[in-house]
């Protein structure tokens, strides 16, 4: 998705941020039982990198190309 709306991409970018915060902090409460499913805890943080990728490839939309 590469929306061509500054504003919708920085829309896009604050639900993205929040899922990623969330994310980390049911990471942090499932990394502190013992008793943790493994590959729940697996697909979580595949989920917040792929969110951080997301992230990363829509600020860089935001940011114009100089020709220098």
């Amino acid at each position: 998705m590469q929306p061509s709306d500054p504003a919708e991409t920085a829309r896009r970018l604050i639900q993205l941020r929040s899922e990623h915060r969330d994310l980390d902090a049911v990471i942090a409460r499932l990394t502190a039982d013992p008793g943790v499913d493994e590959l729940t805890l697996k697909r979580l943080k595949k989920r917040k990198l792929m969110l951080k990728d997301c992230i990363t490839r829509l600020e860089s939309l935001l940011i114009p190309d100089l020709d220098a």
